[in-house]
């Protein structure tokens, strides 16, 4: 399959953050995204065979609470029901589906990860990334040596080669970082998905440009989910929500959404074109002229923040302070911080 249309389906969330029945909220996600998805396949058409949801589209986000208690709360089981639902999705209208969702994980009991999974058409996990970079979350690179050893290195930076390219993820604010981006397209990736939550603006945002950004750099296409809003915290429920877009190889949007609930995120992705361009010498084919061996030298070199800092236990939110204070120190100096 050379060409397909895809959807930035911008859906309302409703935080679990305080209800007595978190599970039945999440079911209830589910639920709604289901109906909203065979509707976007209808009015988009046959054609529609990826959709990418947006971040933490089913729980919300931590407001507060410890490791412990969001775990509870809000972590899906890698292989439980609320997945196989979300499977049920994605087989009954023939498509991909991408979902972001905080996840446990038996290697790790004491932990949850936050994770985006990708979904085929027979309802089946083809990827799953669980983010490197968050500030107050738990991640791969806090137990590093131990995820290594039980995952390795193509499952922390994975590539699924499908029927519609090879799909990757970038998770929220890992746009903004070049490096798991440019990794994933080495590694083949053709199409990011990149589910967020984030504050929009008829302005360019730091995120907007560097969904232009990495797709330029890396010649992709990036399919970024926004939310439609947020229910159930004490923040205006619109800070979050809005400007879902689909960016071509050249950084061109192709459709963006405006505010709330919207499937108006929709274009073709031609990986014909993709490819053509990729294998055509010119200035512009950045991805042709990477240096790695360079660039591996010199951030060798650095020491800013560590792998394997999380020794034991679930870590607390002063313990994420701590740590980049400690990080800011290793790049400015004792008296940085």
């Amino acid at each position: 399959m050379t060409a397909y249309r895809a959807l930035a389906l911008q859906v309302r969330t409703q935080a679990v953050n305080g209800s007595a029945e978190p599970r039945a909220l999440i079911a209830s996600a589910i639920g709604r995204i289901a109906a909203q998805t065979a509707a976007a396949k209808a009015w988009v058409g046959p054609d529609l065979r990826l959709v990418v949801l947006p971040e933490y589209v089913l729980t919300g986000f931590p407001f507060g609470e410890s490791v412990a208690e969001w775990r509870t709360r809000a972590a899906l089981a890698p292989e439980g029901s609320e997945y196989r639902a979300l499977g049920e999705i994605s087989r009954s209208n023939d498509l991909f589906l991408c979902v972001n969702a905080y996840e446990s994980d038996p290697h790790f009991p004491e932990l949850f990860f936050q994770a985006t999974v990708i979904l085929d058409p027979a309802g089946e996990c083809v990827l799953r990334y669980r983010r490197l970079h968050s500030m107050f979350s738990p991640t791969p690179y806090d137990v590093w040596e131990r995820y290594l050893d039980v995952y390795g290195l193509d499952a922390v930076l994975p590539v699924a080669r499908t029927e519609l390219g090879n799909l990757a993820v970038i998770a929220s604010e890992e746009i903004l970082h070049p490096e798991p981006a440019r990794a994933l397209a080495l590694r083949g990736a053709e199409v990011f998905c990149n589910p967020t939550a984030e504050a929009s603006s008829p302005a360019l945002t730091p995120k907007a440009i560097a969904r232009r950004a990495r797709a330029i750099e890396n010649l992709a296409y990036v399919v970024s989910a926004n939310s439609g809003g947020l229910d159930g915290l004490p923040i205006p429920g619109d800070s979050t929500g809005g400007g879902s877009e689909l960016i071509d190889f050249e950084g061109r949007p192709l459709a963006q959404a405006g505010h709330g609930e919207s499937l108006v995120a929709a274009a073709e992705l031609d990986l014909a074109a993709l490819r053509r361009f990729r294998r055509r010498p010119g200035m512009g084919n950045l991805l042709a002229r990477v240096k790695p061996a360079l660039w591996a030298e010199e951030y060798g070199r650095h020491d800013v923040e560590r792998p394997d800092e999380l020794a034991s236990g679930p870590p607390t939110r002063q313990w994420f302070l701590e740590r980049q204070r400690a990080a800011i120190r290793r790049l400015y100096g004792p008296d940085a911080t």
